[in-house]
């Protein structure tokens, strides 16, 4: 059985590979055009652009705006695609074609239609980051878990499919990727006891071609229990459910809404799984595998290769989604294949991505101290495993007990907000969180569709330190350290973009676009936009002219107390009161800005 089950993955790569979506490759390699999220399959985020650089950036004039005409927080970015941006809004999701070769003229609109119910059941506002392009479509996946895709040309619906039910707490808000012939998705709701999983849809139909929960029985997690490694080890029969109690892995979270990467060369894509429900950690003994997971899967057949879980048995609420960008860089005079990625947890790791050998583990904020390192020798019982320091152990200090000082928040060292890698300095730039809590555990029980987090938060700066709470660092991720770090006074909860001009750019919470000097930090230019930024910075040309783009519209978890209207400080998961005097810098809104350097 276990031979003709690889016989058929073999089989499979080579159709795949012979139906991979040649138009979307090709679009992503003209760098005048922006066709995924992410800039390209390694997440890496970056321009070979240069017309706007470090001498002239300064110069930088807004060209043109747009409103979406929705409120609440704007992640994720616009898509260009020929002569056409795509624009996406929070709920309900509305996308918008806008004709750049016709000043921005609305060519069509989609505005689906969504039961409003949805909204309480989205854990931290009602963001969605952003659509993407293929195969003649744009595919959106909706709030209420709706995958549809969308004529490219006139917004006519193509097929549409369901991947959850938001009545027992599943919802979206991530993007989706599209590779080969397949559209890969996730879906959200850990703090609502739902299983995550990850599922491919056939790009032409609609039709499921597999899914991969998180945790559970090997069929479930698609995993071959004598091939697939943790470590380089098999992860052997049963991992997906001999680490939980009972039949806790029924709820137990791991969902997937982050971001997703791609290598066609081996025929893999990763991402990260999510905490483990519920937050009291002293109901769910055990490491809670695969939650808090890197995981490496066959595009094709959804087969785990391998997989890393960076935090066994989560008690802060790590979530492990966070991007994963792929590089190509020398290792011990060794070109090696490398995936980096920077955690919640507050460690950032560099590995191998063929093979999943963990080479580096090292904190990219000083404050992190959870934990006092990873034990990296592979000899050791304890490879891999962070060693969790007892005073800020929530489960060792107990339920009803409020562990104070804990480093970082549950938001993490960064959250969702993705980092950007330039190939000139092989540095990484990095949108963090400089935030702390206080966390309390209290016993809940399950009730499908209600909430399941058992856990009292209050967030606030990072103590001894600057007294802001962000940085934007650059980090060296071969020797896992940081190369500069800019102080600023909100999280940077905006994604990076770095460009071949010498220049990287952000957005603050304040609202302003910046950009820095990649080798340097030095600030070389800043504009105020009209809300605070939680989206995505992009590029494209136009006319020969290269333009950046980033939606502004304040919201997020850092900024779900203006998107919401909350002003009790333990709401919103405790991010009310740490973040309370945003309010004082900038308010809701919902607008694209355009920049380009003056004729």
């Amino acid at each position: 059985m276990k031979k003709l089950m690889l016989l058929t993955s073999g089989l499979a790569l080579c159709a795949g590979m012979a139906v991979a979506n040649d138009d979307l490759v090709t679009q992503m390699d003209d760098p005048s055009q922006w066709a995924i999220q992410t800039g390209d399959y390694k997440n890496q985020r970056h321009s070979k652009l240069d017309s706007i650089n470090k001498e002239n950036v300064g110069d930088l004039q807004v060209a043109w705006t747009f409103s979406t005409g929705v409120l609440r927080g704007h992640e994720g970015s616009p898509l260009v695609v020929g002569d056409t941006m795509y624009v996406h809004t929070p709920f309900p999701n509305i996308v918008y074609a806008l004709d750049l070769a016709d000043e921005g003229k609305i060519k069509w609109k989609y505005e689906p239609k969504q039961d409003p119910d949805v909204i309480p059941v989205m854990c931290c506002d009602t963001v969605n980051r952003g659509v993407a392009y293929a195969d003649g479509k744009i595919f959106l996946h909706q709030a209420d878990t709706k995958v549809v895709a969308l004529n490219a040309e006139d917004g006519s619906v193509e097929w549409e499919v369901v991947n959850g039910d938001p009545s027992i707490g599943e919802t979206n808000t991530a993007t989706v990727l599209p590779v080969k012939d397949k559209i890969i998705v996730g879906i959200s709701g850990g703090e609502f006891g739902v299983r995550g999983h990850v599922t491919a849809y056939n790009m032409s139909d609609g039709t499921q071609a597999w899914r991969a929960y998180s945790m559970g029985p090997d069929e479930d997690i698609l995993v071959d229990p004598e091939n697939t490694t943790h470590l380089g080890e098999p992860v052997g029969e049963n991992s997906g459910t001999n680490t939980w109690e009972g039949d806790q892995w029924q709820i137990g979270g791991g969902t997937t809404w982050g971001w997703y990467s791609a290598d066609l060369e081996e025929n893999l894509m990763y991402y990260g799984t999510g905490n483990p429900s519920t937050w009291n950690p002293s109901q769910r003994p055990g490491d809670n595998r695969w939650s808090m997971t890197i995981m490496a899967r066959d595009i094709d057949t959804g087969e785990a290769k391998w997989f890393y879980q960076m935090t066994p048995h989560d008690e802060w609420d790590y979530d492990g989604v966070n991007e994963m960008i792929l590089t190509e860089q020398e290792v011990d005079g060794e070109e090696r294949k490398l995936l980096t990625h920077f955690d919640r947890n507050g460690l950032a790791y560099t590995m191998d991505r063929v093979s999943g050998e963990l080479l580096v583990a090292e904190k990219y904020d000083p404050v992190v101290n959870w934990t006092t390192g990873v034990d990296m020798d592979p000899e050791s019982d304890t490879y891999g495993r962070p060693e969790v320091v007892a005073q800020y152990s929530t489960e060792q200090n107990g339920e009803d007990v409020n562990s104070t000082g804990i480093c970082p928040a549950a938001l993490g060292t960064k959250d969702q907000q993705p980092a950007a890698y330039d190939p000139e300095t092989q540095l990484f730039l990095v949108p963090t969180n400089h935030v702390c809590m206080d966390y309390e555990p209290f016993r809940v029980s399950y009730t499908a569709g209600q909430p399941y987090v058992g856990a009292t938060l209050s967030m606030y700066p990072a103590p001894d330190s600057h007294g802001g709470m962000g940085n934007f660092i650059a980090w060296d991720n071969i020797n896992g350290e940081i190369k500069w770090s800019n102080p600023e006074q909100f999280s940077v909860w905006s994604g990076a973009l770095t460009t071949a001009g010498g220049i990287t750019f952000y957005g603050t919470l304040e609202g302003y676009l910046k950009a820095v000097d990649t080798a340097t930090g030095e600030e070389l230019y800043k504009f105020r936009t009209p809300s605070g930024i939680i989206g995505n910075v992009m590029t494209y040309e136009r006319d020969g002219k290269q333009h950046i783009a980033v939606l502004s519209g304040v919201g997020g978890w850092a900024g779900i107390g203006l998107a919401a209207g909350l002003t009790n400080p333990n709401d919103g998961l405790g991010a009310v009161g740490g973040y309370a005097a945003l309010s004082d810098y900038t308010a809701l809104g919902g607008q694209l800005t355009v920049f380009t350097l003056p004729d």
